[in-house]
């Protein structure tokens, strides 16, 4: 590009301003600027792609998952002129709705059999009030055949005495806008009533053990991973190339194995009757009768779920340890440092960046972990993910699956944000 100089004379106080400017007579600094947005738009459209995909794979599904938590739209669609006429009817009255809303639900029930839907709406009640499922089900098969000549609330009360319990119609009346925040109380064990929120029953209450469950296990798979790792990446890193090749196979050799037969290996290591209780009782350490419960509970979970995220950190302790120089140990210790103090003092903190990441990476892994809890934890060993694959897979409560997944992403974040200001995120590399 080549540029011309211009010269403008003010006509205020007589300076005279040089202007640089195009062949063209184009300025320069505006030709600069579309080159610029040239440049950026080139860039753009070659990460586009990947912003793309991006959009659809991750963003669009976290998305759809924060929508699912609080969407509550069935009950609307399936009883709008119910809804409606509920409206002006108390939830905390101590009397069931009139005749007017018990004729407005014989008209949607009759458009909602037709369609089928009042079973998916009694499915979806039945999650905050048991009995509901049943309760549509069985009025979907006799709303047809009402005379409509007579009261249809004398009508409804004898095909189920459930529409003349004050219960049912609280929790139309509760659950009818369509955003709720049911699914939420529900994975914090607490429950809407008409008297406001309150804790489930003693007994109900699964959630939040379940999410302190996690959090402490994958902590302690975290912890168990790093003490077992970080010799195993020292050596790695100290032996000669050859050496720690052929090590680092059999490092990687997991990998190249499926999770679920080294899950499934675990159990018959770990069970009462296998290989490692059997090779005990032989050496006389416990006795026949005695053996080890160490399968469908926390210890089989931390110890499969240790065995297969190892590789996770020891990779990143490996890349991070293969950049410190040995020539700093071996000054500290012409000082005068002991092998501890040099190891201790000088090579330790350099590899604390590794430390971090392999942590980061291993515990984001194991809070996720659904597979290997549920072949070798037990009832004492699930964690939260569990529960959400059964909701998702089994129950098919996808709202609140959605809600402790939410719960669970939000917890990480929160675990990540404090990890940063404690730490620093910038300290925590893979090499």
């Amino acid at each position: 590009m080549t540029s011309d100089t211009t010269a403008n004379t003010d006509a205020g106080n007589g300076t005279q301003t040089e202007v640089l400017t195009t062949r063209d007579g184009i300025p320069l600094k505006v030709s600069l600027a579309k080159a610029l947005r040239r440049e950026k738009l080139r860039s753009l459209a070659l990460i586009a792609p990947l912003l793309v995909f991006i959009l659809i794979t991750f963003a669009a599904p976290i998305a759809d998952m924060l929508f699912r938590s609080v969407e509550n739209g069935i009950v609307s669609e399936t009883l709008p002129k119910t809804v409606q006429a509920l409206s002006s009817w108390e939830a905390d009255s101590p009397q069931t709705p009139g005749e007017p809303v018990f004729k407005a639900l014989h008209e949607d029930l009759l458009v909602a059999t037709e369609q089928k839907t009042h079973t998916r709406l009694g499915s979806r009640l039945n999650y905050e009030a048991s009995g509901m499922s049943s309760l549509f089900r069985k009025t979907g098969r006799r709303v047809d055949r009402m005379d409509e000549a007579a009261p249809f609330k004398e009508q409804f009360i004898e095909v189920d005495d459930g529409w003349g319990e004050l219960e049912t119609w609280q929790v139309l009346k509760r659950y009818s806008p369509t955003i709720t925040s049911g699914y939420f109380l529900n994975a914090a064990d607490m429950e809407l009533t008409a008297d406001g929120v309150s804790m489930k029953p003693e007994n109900e209450r699964i959630y939040l053990y379940l999410f302190w469950r996690t959090l402490l296990l994958s902590l302690t798979i975290t912890f168990s991973c790093l003490l077992l790792g970080y010799p195993v990446a020292f050596l790695l890193a100290a032996l000669p190339a050859r050496s720690a090749n052929l090590l680092m196979i059999l490092v990687l050799l997991p990998f190249w194995t499926s999770l679920l037969v080294r899950t499934s290996a675990w159990k018959v290591l770990l069970q009462q009757q296998g290989v490692i209780n059997d090779f005990l009782v032989a050496i006389g350490i416990v006795g026949d009768a005695n053996r080890l419960v160490m399968i469908n509970n926390q210890t089989g979970t931390v110890i499969a779920m240790t065995h297969i995220l190892l590789p996770f950190m020891i990779l990143p302790l490996y890349s991070v340890m293969k950049t410190v120089s040995p020539t700093y140990v071996r000054a500290a210790k012409s000082l005068g440092a002991t092998d501890w103090t040099a190891f201790w003092r000088v090579y330790f903190p350099q590899t604390v960046p590794g430390i971090g990441a392999g942590s980061i990476l291993v515990f984001i892994l194991a809070i996720g972990y659904y597979i290997t809890p549920e072949l070798v934890g037990g009832t004492s060993g699930i964690f939260i993910s569990n529960r959400i694959a059964y909701h998702i897979s089994s129950s098919l409560n996808w709202g609140l699956a959605a809600a402790l997944g939410v719960i669970l992403l939000g917890a990480v974040m929160l675990l990540f944000y404090v990890y940063d200001k404690i730490v620093g995120i910038d300290n925590v590399k893979l090499g």
